[in-house]
């Protein structure tokens, strides 16, 4: 396993109907690197938004959904993902990527 720099675990934010709901609680949605476990992403979000202090992370592992190529003929795989929820404290400050949405 490579040693994977703070920079390198969040590949970028969820936007979706639910994760922009759990927003008014401080819950966040990103997809993060497939190696990267929860101390690492909590350090990469302390790291890279400056202000934010997380109270927990939740971390699911989602496999690649199966796709039919050339002609229905093959099968084959997209890519497995690992999504994390990181709830921050209540005095912590806000994500800024965020707030224009």
């Amino acid at each position: 396993m490579a040693d994977i720099k703070y920079y390198d675990v969040i590949l970028k934010p969820v936007v979706t109907e639910k994760s922009m709901a759990a927003m008014a609680e401080k819950k966040y949605t990103f997809l993060v690197n497939t190696e990267a476990n929860k101390t690492q992403v909590k350090e990469a979000v302390e790291k890279m938004f400056e202000g934010t202090k997380v109270r927990k992370v939740n971390v699911m592992n989602i496999d690649g959904k199966n796709k039919r190529r050339s002609m229905g003929q093959r099968f084959g795989k997209t890519s497995k993902t690992k999504k994390a929820i990181v709830t921050l404290t209540e005095d912590s400050k806000e994500i800024e990527i965020f707030s224009g949405l």
